[in-house]
């Protein structure tokens, strides 16, 4: 999967560099111009006016200070984004590789951008129809799209629309298309229409499925009849990022 903490480094140098300077700037901004000011070489003319001479000792006026104190918050407010863009990245990604992972893609090629390569919407069939096969395989997991929504599903390819489904099933890309999803008065019935057991992969594709009636008491089944397994995978939350970024985790 892309690192995005290998940004990390960089990024703390440069807010490092902007706090050094934007933090006793916003306290006194009197402060850093009176310190920059003792680097000058270029000498003062015996003729500089009173207002020359108080610009070389690097003394600000009432509007310069107001100036350089709103600089130094926008510098400030600048490295925060910058941080926060970076967590942001990585939540996406590591959240679009758990979701993968917890339908069922092995880890592969695809990791390396999961909410483009490894996860995504489905593109050719939407799982209805029965299937045709004499022994079609079983599907495993499925996840509810109820309550709290699932934030992966915003960041993937494709994405399936949370007022348009109710459940989402995840198959391997090359059997997307091959997913039916029988709507009995007992029960939901989930298969893959092939002979053969679909091979794994590092990808998986994710089929919206509108319920034509509310789901009840009735459970999600496969082959055999046997239940299929409910899963929840999501994104961490800022709060979880933040922790595990200040722990090392």
């Amino acid at each position: 999967m892309r690192n995005y903490w290998s940004l990390l480094p960089a990024v703390v140098v440069i807010v490092g560099l902007i706090l050094v300077y934007a933090v006793p700037t916003i306290i006194n901004p009197q402060w850093t111009s009176s310190i920059t000011a003792l680097f000058r070489t270029a000498p003062v003319p015996d003729d500089a006016t009173p207002e020359e001479a108080r610009r070389a000792a690097g003394i600000l006026g009432p509007q310069q200070l107001k100036s350089r104190r709103m600089l130094a918050i926008a510098m400030v407010v600048g490295a925060v984004a910058l941080i926060g863009f970076n967590i942001s990245l990585n939540r996406e990604a590591v959240g679009c590789y758990k979701a993968a992972r917890a339908f069922g893609a092995i880890d592969g090629p695809d990791d390396k951008d999961p909410c483009i390569d490894k996860i995504y919407g489905t593109f050719i069939g939407d799982g209805s129809g029965t299937p045709d096969e004499e022994n079609p395989q079983p599907a495993q997991y499925y996840q509810l799209i109820k309550g709290k929504k699932p934030k992966y599903l915003k960041w993937i390819q494709n994405a399936p629309k949370y007022d348009e489904a109710d459940l989402v099933i995840g198959t391997v890309g090359k059997c997307a298309s091959d997913l039916k999803v029988e709507q009995l008065e007992d029960k939901i019935r989930v298969t893959i229409d092939v002979d053969v057991p679909c091979p794994e992969d590092s990808n998986m594709s994710m089929t919206p499925i509108k319920l034509k009636e509310p789901l009840g008491d009735r459970k999600l089944v496969t082959v055999d009849d046997k239940p299929m397994t409910e899963i929840n995978p999501d994104m961490d939350s800022w709060f979880t990022v933040l922790k595990k970024l200040a722990t090392g985790g």
